[in-house]
């Protein structure tokens, strides 16, 4: 009866008069052959429809009042819904990456052309779906997409999409800065400064930088404090990165990244300490104190966990061409002084700066009381990262390199390999990726077995010439069109150790300042002081084992001396060769920069001959 009249689509008051008179009449209600005893008027009542919304909606209030209580008041249960939120921002981007490739990489394409594209799209849409997930996290995640614009292993397409990540970060809130630094410096900002810029001068992933003039002194300092949040989340981000990475290997077994959540926990947390900051950074002035060389290290002031007050440097970015015209500042020399910082750190102290990049480094003209021998000063910031580097590591890494310079022969290219696979866990079908992983090039001569190219290569680093657009194209369709190199560039990223994986870090580093600063010297000019400080370091090993043999079998040993001038020869043949070569190239990018002095003397006169020959008009 009650479904006929639902069918029907009668009205609720009218169904409900009509299930009275069957009541009043004597009949029986029957619902699907339930028989229902004959009940008084009052017993027979339904639920009308609006009051089971209310219930719900009312249900819905309430459980949403209780998770925003939840949320606010029990921080077992925050963390879970931010692990979940942010962990499936990020498993969402990567997995969907993954299958893009899977998927693009199955494709067949009717020419080289349109595969080379679709390669191109796939690293783009796969780099941008990480990028968002990365900025929507925020906090660590940024860190982590900032290293991995610094791999220059990755595609272009990738690199140049993290690459924003080194400027897009959200500055805290000046309240959240000033009850930090109460909670850390026990003081207050107004207690503490005479002025203090509330607009931050520097924003990165961790921390920011402030403005200020202390109180007892009136100096001008520089304040770094950090983002409020990160401690907090710090550990279960880290957790989300690892678990994501995961699942990535076990159904993506070729796509391993597992060691990028393996670095982020180690050295997140030294990066995070400011106090850890101050000790390296007093380390490193000490370790260069006895140097005739441009760097500075910025003075530390105070030091808390989360909170650094240190020295205000007052200058402009490395790669600032037009700082350094209006200073006068020769910027061939600066490139030059930026490899020999790197290649001391690296090959001769063993203990090295982790997180280089152009932001990092600032230039300023020497003061009167400067210990520069030119006249200009390079400082160098954001000590919170340095890895140190074991002797065995090191002097087998300068043998690499100089194998590398050396030119090819049937000895020379077992070397390179054999201290490949020392140096980097690398294997034979890797090493033409690690190499060109190493010089920035396609290959030296003997690196691929199956060479078809369409250039020359060169038989060592110091033949090398600028590149090509035909080396260009090889090394684009050899190591991110070909889904085979490119894992394997994925094979070199897991096996190389991470210590080894900075140092390249740095070669890029310098590479990439030698063509911001639009030097007029040969591009392996940088190579050339590398391999100087890497002859050094190798004689410095050979010497220090023979002085170890001359004291278990006597002075005069005629075998010991003879393998003794025989080391020293080598040393002082290769280094003499090197500062014979740099000169030659020195006075060649002289030749260079006074061409382009007259060349803008002609066209625009002297301020034309000034931008010309600053390398501001080329």
């Amino acid at each position: 009866m009650l479904s006929s009249f639902l069918r029907t689509g009668t009205s609720w008051h009218h169904c409900q008069r009509q299930l009275q008179r069957y009541a009043l009449s004597g009949h029986k209600l029957q619902f699907r052959s339930i028989r229902i005893a004959q009940l008084p008027l009052t017993s027979v009542k339904l639920q009308p429809p609006h009051r089971k919304w209310l219930l719900f909606t009312t249900s819905a209030i309430l459980l949403t009042a209780a998770g925003a209580t939840a949320f606010e008041t029990c921080q077992p249960f925050r963390y879970t819904v931010y692990a979940v939120v942010r962990c499936s921002r990020v498993a969402g981007a990567a997995i969907l990456g993954v299958i893009d490739y899977k998927w693009t990489f199955a494709r067949t394409y009717q020419s080289e052309q349109e595969s080379q594209a679709a390669y191109s799209r796939c690293h783009t849409r796969s780099a941008q779906r990480v990028l968002r997930a990365l900025l929507a996290n925020g906090g660590v995640f940024i860190k982590m997409g900032q290293h991995m614009s610094s791999l220059y292993m990755l595609p272009k397409e990738w690199t140049s999409t993290m690459r924003p990540l080194q400027d897009q970060c959200e500055p805290t809130p000046y309240d959240n800065i000033e009850n930090l630094f109460l909670q850390d410096m026990g003081i207050s900002i107004h207690d503490m400064f005479a002025y203090f810029d509330t607009e931050p001068i520097g924003i990165a992933s961790l921390a920011q930088v402030h403005v200020g003039h202390l109180k007892d002194s009136g100096r001008k300092v520089a304040v770094k404090v950090q983002h409020p949040h990160l401690a907090e989340f710090c550990d279960i981000d880290i957790e989300m990165v690892e678990v994501t990475l995961g699942w990535v290997k076990y159904w993506f077994p070729e796509f391993e990244f597992t060691w990028l959540g393996e670095e982020m926990r180690e050295n997140l947390p030294k990066e995070m300490n400011f106090i850890h900051e101050a000790s390296n950074a007093i380390r490193v002035q000490d370790d260069f104190s006895q140097i005739h060389t441009s760097l500075y290290i910025p003075e530390i002031i105070t030091a808390k966990k989360r909170v650094l007050i240190m020295e205000y440097i007052q200058g402009a970015r490395v790669d600032d061409l037009a700082y350094l015209a209006n200073a006068g500042i020769d910027r061939n020399k600066v490139a030059l002084e930026l490899s020999r910082i790197f290649s001391q750190m690296v090959f001769i102290n063993g203990w090295f700066h982790a997180d280089p990049h152009a932001g990092n480094i600032l230039i300023r003209p020497a003061p009167l009381n400067s210990r520069s021998p030119y006249n200009f000063e390079i400082a160098l910031l954001d000590h919170g990262l340095y890895f140190d580097i074991d002797s065995p590591l090191r002097v087998n890494y300068s043998r690499l390199w100089l194998s590398l310079i050396s030119p090819a022969s049937p000895s020379t290219l077992a070397d390179r390999r054999k201290y490949a696979e020392v140096v980097g866990n690398i294997t034979p079908d890797l090493y033409p990726v690690f190499e060109s992983a190493i010089t920035g090039r396609a290959g030296l001569e003997g690196t691929w077995d199956d060479d078809d190219r369409t250039y020359r290569r060169a038989s060592g680093m110091i033949e090398i010439k600028p590149q090509t657009h035909e080396e260009m194209e090889a090394i684009r369709d050899a190591v991110v069109n070909r889904e085979g190199l490119l894992l394997s560039v994925f094979d070199v990223l897991r096996r190389v150790p991470r210590r080894v994986l900075m140092v390249l870090k740095l070669n890029d580093l310098a590479r990439s300042l030698d063509h911001a600063l639009v030097t007029t010297h040969s591009n392996i000019r940088v190579f050339l002081i590398t391999a100087k400080y890497c002859a050094y370091a190798v004689w410095q090993d050979e010497r220090r084992r023979l002085f170890d043999a001359f004291r278990d079998r006597g002075l005069l040993t005629f075998s010991l001396l003879k393998e003794y001038f025989i080391c020293w020869w080598r040393y002082e043949r290769t280094y003499s060769t090197m500062v014979m070569v740099e000169t030659i190239l020195d006075l060649q990018g002289l030749v260079v920069k006074l061409s382009a002095w007259f060349k803008g003397l002609t066209t625009r006169g002297l301020t034309g001959a000034h931008r010309a020959a600053s390398g501001l008009d080329y």
